[in-house]
């Protein structure tokens, strides 16, 4: 195809396009051209998800025949439908609200395969008004845009928030009767500037970053501190556990510690079902509550549900974990020469010394498929500035309002919504936001915007094969 240099104007306009809106891929920046009348030259294009089938999806090798068990029985746990009383037809497990943003792990961790992100289309949409509910869907909830939570950024004493604000509550579902509970004024804080937005990371092959030792993270970065400093990389530093002392590595700031910590987290906070790790309601209205806490945990007789004893007896949130566990990484795809010169230029111009290239993990319990294994994860797992342009004024842990997480970019190819608001579809726009004042990655965004529109597209094709 005939490939035309992005203009500067076009690059801002790439980077001032709408929030949400269809995942149409390289046309955006197409379109954009047009109408700058900047047609000359090479175009360098972002061709949207790869195609084909999903390069995720399965569980790792290696697994002994009672682990794979497990991971089959903790897969089907984690496509559990839930409603208030776990009696409503195909909505059978129980616990969802008093408020709650989705009423399944599968519904969020979707595409391209189970464990993935946002779909397509948002499932929040229908969820709305299920079984009765009277939510109204916020504004910055669309059906072709991604899967939403959202957090304010100050309470109404003015004092710091940052927690979660669910977007839904079970008043008007057959199940819920009697509840009456008011949903956040959603228009007011879109209004006041006081509203950020997340989005579901992928979770495949988080066993395997789990695994990762502590001592590798410390020792790679502190090997690329000359590296990181010569292109402004200031910071580095590691999210910490307050107790033990060792790093956080899970969420866009790293902000949980383990895959049950995380996965029992959400079920309380995304789905308001209590449990043996989060046991508290986060919404006590009177006449809203309607099961006994927590509303998930460990079974002490075996059900029979399964073929795995381990996942029968085990609650959900041990099961939600085992599935992320035991659940593979992204399969790139196969390299050509383009994907090859742009592998090399992503290392040329600094991409690599925060999304670095391979870690290693440890031995593990569950086998050779997991036990001394060089993964291509591309992150270092650590906490870096990103500036005022991608800033959500949210602390969590050392993390302050401008640092995040390195984002893993493995499974990368087959995103369709990317940055922790899910704002981008596009990896050009991906780039550019990463650069504005007090970002680390300024000077590497000069570096890809000084590469030849050959180089570009070479990068964001690698990008796309990961």
């Amino acid at each position: 195809m005939r490939r035309i240099r992005l203009s500067t104007a076009v690059r801002v306009a790439a980077r001032n396009k709408p929030r949400t809106g269809a995942v149409i891929g390289g046309a955006i920046v197409i379109s954009l051209l047009a109408a700058s009348g900047a047609a000359f030259g090479q175009v360098v294009v972002d061709p949207g998800p790869r195609g084909g089938a999903p390069g995720a999806g399965g569980s790792v090798s290696g697994l002994s025949n009672l682990d794979q068990a497990f991971f089959t029985a903790a897969q089907t746990r984690f496509q559990e439908v839930d409603s208030v009383s776990g009696n409503i037809a195909n909505e059978t497990g129980n616990g969802l609200g008093p408020v709650f943003n989705g009423n399944s792990c599968a519904m969020c961790h979707a595409f391209p395969a189970l464990g993935g992100s946002s779909p397509k289309v948002n499932p929040q949409v229908a969820l709305a008004n299920l079984d009765g509910a009277t939510n109204t869907v916020p504004s910055f909830i669309t059906s072709n845009g991604p899967v939403r939570e959202a957090r304010f950024i100050k309470n109404a004493s003015g004092a710091p928030d940052g927690g979660v604000h669910d977007l839904f509550t079970i008043t008007g579902r057959s199940d819920a009767s009697g509840c009456k509970i008011s949903q956040p004024n959603f228009n007011q804080a879109i209004d006041q500037s006081n509203i950020i937005f997340r989005i579901p990371t992928p979770v495949f092959g988080l066993g395997l970053v789990e695994n990762i030792p502590d001592a590798n993270l410390i020792s790679q970065e502190a090997s690329l501190q000359t590296l990181q400093t010569a292109l402004g990389i200031t910071s580095g530093v590691f999210n910490i556990s307050g107790n033990d002392g060792t790093i956080t590595r899970f969420g866009w700031k790293a902000q949980n510690k383990s895959l049950l910590i995380f996965s029992g987290e959400a079920y309380n906070v995304e789905m308001g079902v209590t449990n043996e790790a989060f046991p508290d309601e986060r919404n006590t209205t009177s006449g809203c509550v309607f099961n006994a806490t927590p509303e998930d945990s460990t079974n002490v007789i075996d059900n029979e549900a399964s073929n795995s004893p381990a996942s029968d007896f085990s609650s959900d949130i041990v099961n939600f974990a085992a599935f992320m566990r035991l659940l593979d990484r992204p399969t790139p795809a196969a390299a050509t020469s383009q994907t090859t010169n742009g592998a090399q230029q992503f290392d040329n111009i600094g991409c690599t010394r925060c999304h670095i290239p391979h870690q290693k993990t440890a031995n593990s319990v569950f086998g050779s498929g997991m036990s001394a294994v060089e993964i291509s994860v591309y992150s270092d797992f650590a906490l870096h500035s990103m500036g005022v342009g991608l800033q959500d004024q949210i602390s969590q842990g050392a993390a302050n309002g401008q640092q995040f997480r390195t984002a893993p970019l493995w499974g990368l190819g087959q995103r369709l919504f990317f940055l922790h608001d899910g704002r981008e579809s596009d990896l050009l726009s991906v780039i550019a936001d990463h650069q504005s004042s007090g970002s680390e990655a300024n000077q590497t965004v000069t570096n890809f915007n000084g590469l030849s529109p050959t180089n570009q597209q070479d990068i964001i094709l690698f990008l796309r094969s990961l």
